[in-house]
């Protein structure tokens, strides 16, 4: 294998080599035109200025580049070689994981301190890594975590799992990403290969990320690698793991390309090889997108039927029976998670660069955005209808912080709008989350933050006017509920599942 990936280089290499000072070496990929360089200077392929000119390729230079893409891809198949993964969270910790347990030495670099500790001490925060798996890893010296960022020169290959967000005004934020680069630039060597598997919209691993790399004077597809792998985390979901989920891939270039077949056909069981890291970028937004519009439908749906008098969860019950042609979505009182409720306005946003407008999935985005609220009308209604109060004067319960069942991720969760809207209209609000003790800090609800998780008793749920389902894990005894309630707003069907009716439960 080395030998014949060593062969390809080589020809890559040659036809490089012919095109001589004109074109570079791009292993065997022809270059963008060079935009007005100025006297003396070049510009890379996104238009950054570089503080000196190119050097003209020689064959020391081709060997040495040679010998370190294939010294590289001889350590992925050996598995001795020594994995970085930037970012511990929801997506990065289990990708570790993955790695470390397919035979890779693992460092995960953090800047939070507290996830340092737990690793040290082999405790997991994440309910998707099992403590019994991270205590292994981290025994046997496969897995060591630091807020280190100098260390990252030591990793052969390189995994970006940052957070991707949007600003304030609904705009991509790359910042997490931007200044992960800074810190890999600053260490950056030849024969490293850099992965990145934040979200984000199609270009970036070729234009941010690349530009940010290739101000160190090093090029990629020649002194090191880039490729793109779309992470596919669904938390809760125990039917599948980060190694069982197949895992779309792309590298800049061919040689980037075959290393990122090696490392991570080395990690999980199935590889979706793509043209180009915009496509594959591409690929994760088409996802999301998809779930995003589908669930805004059925959304609307809810809010049409609820006029007319017709239950949308018994519609879709009966619609899933056709075996062709229809796929069931739900509804619920808004959008939650790291991807579905953003990921839509990064490509909505990149769009406008080519003059685009992307009017329906940004009407998606709106009735998403939109159900809290709606959700809060009916709250008030049904309180002024069932118990002849305002919500001003009401005390209400949201069961459910995190934005879906059975998992603390409190993430774009639509409870904490929720919680923010009964507040905005006067009344008060609480929570009960078996898996979620603690409000953390956010960028949104900062407020909200250190508030605690309100005990769900007899007691204590009878002191409150009304009980919101925003999330339905399970454990939690929904009979016992409905009768310690006064009223019970349902947005999850909870209790139309268990086939429990009260004229105090009312569905949103």
């Amino acid at each position: 294998m080395v030998r014949r990936f060593q062969r390809g280089i080589e020809g890559d290499v040659q036809r490089s080599a012919g095109r001589g000072h004109q074109g570079g070496l791009e292993s065997g990929r022809s270059s963008q035109p060079w935009r007005n360089p100025g006297p003396g200077q070049q510009r890379n392929r996104v238009g950054t200025r570089l503080d000196r000119p190119r050097k003209l390729a020689h064959p020391e230079g081709l060997t040495h580049r040679i010998g370190a893409q294939v010294s590289l891809l001889s350590l992925i198949e050996s598995r001795k070689a020594r994995v970085g993964v930037i970012g511990l969270g929801y997506v990065g910790l289990p990708l570790a994981m993955a790695v470390a347990r397919a035979g890779f030495t693992v460092t995960g670099f953090d800047t939070d301190p507290a996830k340092i500790v737990a690793i040290a001490g082999k405790q997991s925060y994440i309910e998707a890594v099992p403590e019994s798996i991270l205590a292994a890893e981290v025994a046997a010296g496969r897995f060591t975590a630091t807020g280190d960022f100098a260390g990252l020169g030591a990793c052969d290959v390189i995994v970006i799992c940052v957070p991707t967000p949007l600003t304030r005004h609904r705009e991509p934020d790359l910042s997490f990403v931007t200044r992960t680069c800074q810190d890999i630039a600053r260490t950056l060597r030849p024969g490293q290969l850099i992965v990145l598997e934040s979200t984000t919209y199609p270009g970036t691993t070729d234009g941010p990320v690349k530009q940010v790399l290739e101000a160190t004077g090093l090029r990629s597809s020649h002194d090191f690698h880039l490729g793109f792998s779309p992470e596919r985390e669904d938390p809760g979901n125990r039917a599948f793991d980060t190694s069982s989920i197949p895992k779309v891939i792309a590298g800049d270039g061919p040689v980037a390309g075959a290393l990122m077949q090696a490392f991570y056909g080395a990690v999980v069981k199935t590889t979706v090889p793509v043209s180009t890291t915009a496509t594959a970028e591409a690929v994760k937004l088409t996802e999301n997108v998809f779930r995003a519009v589908n669930i805004a439908l059925v959304n609307e749906l809810k809010v049409i039927y609820e006029a007319m008098g017709v239950d949308i969860w018994e519609v879709i019950d009966a619609a899933k029976t056709k075996p062709f042609g229809y796929m069931p979505f739900y509804p619920g009182p808004g959008l939650g998670g790291h991807c579905i409720p953003i990921d839509p306005f990064y490509l909505t946003w990149k769009s406008r660069e080519y003059e685009l407008t992307t009017r329906f999935i940004e009407l998606a985005g709106e009735i998403n955005s939109a159900m809290p609220r709606h959700v809060v009308t009916r709250l008030a209604e049904a309180l002024d209808r069932h118990l002849g109060r305002a919500l001003s004067r009401s005390r209400v319960l949201v069961i459910g912080l995190a934005y879906k069942k059975n998992v603390p991720d409190i993430r774009e969760s639509p409870s904490l709008k929720l919680i923010e809207l009964i507040e905005e209209r006067g009344g008060t609000a609480a929570f009960h989350d078996p898996h979620v003790a603690e409000v953390p800090p956010t960028r949104a609800y900062g407020r909200l933050k250190g508030r605690r998780s309100t005990p769900l008793d007899e007691a204590t749920v009878r002191g409150f006017d009304a009980v919101l389902i925003s999330t339905d894990h399970d454990g939690i005894d929904y009979a016992a509920l409905a009768r310690w309630s006064a009223l019970i707003i349902d947005t999850r069907n909870v209790f139309g599942r268990l086939g429990i009716t009260a004229p105090h439960i009312f569905k949103a």
